[in-house]
């Protein structure tokens, strides 16, 4: 046998009636049995042959076409196929039972991925006569890829097409402000998008659905029989929680379709179908699609149908909800929120429900302590003023605020170079009066003796005053104690008028606390009440202390009124200083927990009604 490609031989034979069929076919099926019948015919000596091809994006593959049509028994060639999808590279066995019969797979892959399985038993003279067979059989599989190829691109424009015209619906659907007037666009739209007679949308109302929008009808109050079957539709496709067909085809589930049959029976709808919306798990619309007679709905159809209006319902829902009255909104809010609450489901919000009604039992029967909080701050039980004793110049500054000092401990010293010129000039002068007495003796004036004399008194007096103002001129301490302000490092050389105040001065083992009473609680405080003092500087110490006296004056701290309380401590710590703020609690009594803690917010109820009561 001379060699031949893939054009010569049987194909020169085969009946143009062959290639008219194959042309001519006008459904897939009729596609792969006239491929399958013109390949067998065209490789020659084949006693049996099939196509399998895979079933949707699953890897099971079914039979697609038979060769002889009347032997559709293909048992033997099962497992070649099987190796042949495993392997995906074309395979040739000898067959059982015969010496020049064998069985040949080959797989046909579109885009990297095996879609169909060409399997044939066929007779073989010699191998360069089964490598023809399978050279022949690879080239007609382009006619498979080819068509595969072409339902993928057709597949893929029909999409862009619908996907174009679902946005356009959504974009229609979105551009009303209104539910009212988007409803009757969306089903008006997506009746001659899909070629129906009347489309219906309905949203849920009181657990049943309330058709709100019918194709072409701007009005359909006079259509009340219609609008209640229409209405039972969509309860029936609610209540089985699935899509409804009717008439329900093959490749669908058996299920209830009463009301649509009544609807079909009354209003002549011959094919209907009725989609439910979901959302969150819950169904809150549905939409009903009629056609005449002779145009049912398809599986991919009904599939696109779902996807427009899963499209278009959450944004017809939120404009619903966007249109209720106000206490509309108010009333629903809180019917969804008891519905879940004491409904199925949301264990959550019922764990919470429960805690808080425990919380607000025990409150209202356990009492406990009520402490009264207060901003409070220490102050010292005295507080000495240090002051320039005469008029001068600063010195030196021994101490700042801040120092601790000992009693007679040097603070500040004034200069004291006037004050000594001066009690030199006085004691000179002195000197010269007592000479002048001396001299008035011998001469017996006793006249001037006593003018001198009382001269010599005065001058005496000036140096008295000059010593003590020299012994003022240093400043001491006139305790021990902390010094709370003053700082004269910065005026050295500065002048000072007498009296002027230089340094103020506070022991340290006496303080009195100061707590800042809010108007609304001064009641509750009474003298000899004890309570606990918490400062910032010191949060792990307490301060026990009692109320010794509430002063009639309020003063305005922070934007409210307060009271100033004083309170002495138990005890005086070597860590106290004045000045110190922190938290006082003072006790008042025991009292119910809820009574506590909802106070204020009592007190604030009383106050606005009784400002608004008329």
């Amino acid at each position: 046998m001379s060699e031949q490609s893939p054009g010569d031989g049987p194909a020169l034979e085969i009946d143009p009636a062959l290639w008219q069929c194959f042309a001519g076919a006008k459904t897939d099926a009729e596609y792969y049995q006239a491929w399958l019948r013109l390949q067998s015919v065209f490789i020659g000596d084949v006693e049996q042959s099939v196509l399998v091809l895979r079933e949707g994006d699953q890897n099971r593959f079914v039979p697609a076409a038979f060769w002889p049509e009347d032997v559709p028994n293909v048992a033997r060639l099962s497992k070649i196929i099987e190796r042949a999808i495993k392997e995906e590279c074309g395979l040739v066995a000898p067959s059982e039972g015969a010496d020049s019969a064998y069985l040949v797979a080959f797989p046909l892959a579109v885009d990297g991925r095996i879609q169909a399985v060409v399997a044939m038993v066929l007779s073989a003279r010699s191998s360069l006569e089964l490598q023809m067979s399978m050279g022949r059989l690879q080239w007609g599989g382009g006619w498979i890829e080819l068509l595969h190829q072409r339902q993928g691109k057709h597949d893929v424009e029909s999409t862009q097409h619908r996907l174009a015209a679902a946005t356009e619906l959504l974009a229609s659907v979105l551009s009303e402000k209104h539910c009212d007037s988007a409803a009757m666009k969306c089903v008006t739209e997506l009746s001659t998008l899909l070629s129906c007679d009347r489309v219906s949308i309905g949203f849920l109302h009181r657990h049943y659905m309330k058709v709100m929008a019918l194709s072409h009808s701007a009005e359909f109050g006079k259509k009340m029989n219609l609008i209640r079957c229409i209405g039972n539709v969509m309860d029936e496709a609610m209540d089985q929680c699935h899509e409804v067909v009717y008439p329900v085809p093959d490749y669908r589930e058996s299920v209830l379709t009463r009301a649509h049959e009544e609807l079909s029976r009354q209003h002549g709808g011959d094919n209907i179908l009725t989609i439910p919306l979901y959302l969150d798990g819950e169904c809150y619309a549905a939409v009903t699609l009629e056609r005449p007679h002779g145009m049912p709905f398809t599986e991919e159809e009904a599939r696109y149908c779902q996807s427009v209006v899963s499209l278009v319902g959450p944004a017809l829902e939120e404009k619903r909800l966007n249109d209720r009255w106000l206490p509309r909104k108010v009333m629903d809010s809180g019917w969804q929120q008891l519905t879940r609450l004491f409904g199925a489901y949301y264990l959550g919000r019922k764990l919470v429900l429960l805690t808080i009604i425990a919380m607000v039992v025990f409150l209202s029967l356990y009492e406990g302590e009520y402490y009264l909080s207060s901003d409070s701050v220490l102050e010292s039980y005295i507080q000495r003023m240090v002051t320039a004793p005469n008029a001068g110049f600063i010195e030196s500054a021994n101490v700042r605020a801040g120092d601790l000092v000992e009693k007679d401990d040097l603070l500040a010293t004034l200069d004291d170079k006037d004050l000594r010129l001066e009690r030199m000039k006085w004691l000179s002068q002195r000197s010269q009066l007592k000479k002048q007495y001396q001299e008035a003796r011998a001469s017996r004036d006793r006249a001037k003796m006593n003018v001198i004399d009382a001269q010599i008194d005065q001058a005496d007096a000036q140096i008295n005053l000059v010593e003590q103002n020299l012994t003022r001129s240093r400043i001491t301490a006139p305790f021990s104690g902390l010094v709370v302000s003053g700082d004269l490092s910065q005026m050295l050389g500065g002048a000072v008028q007498q009296g002027e105040l230089l340094f103020e001065l506070a022991p340290l083992d006496a303080y009195r606390l100061i707590i800042y009473v809010d108007e609304r609680r001064i009641d509750d405080v009474v003298d000899a009440q004890r309570g606990v003092l918490v400062l910032s500087s010191l949060p792990d110490e307490r301060f026990p202390f009692e109320v010794n006296k509430i002063t009639p004056v309020s003063s305005v701290r922070e934007g409210g009124n307060f009271f100033r309380v004083e309170a002495r401590l138990d005890e005086i710590s070597e860590r106290l200083r004045p000045g110190m703020e922190g938290i006082g609690k003072i006790y008042i009594d025991d009292r119910l927990l809820i009574s506590i803690w909802t106070r204020n917010l009592v007190e604030w109820w009383q106050l606005l009604l009784w400002e608004w009561w008329p």
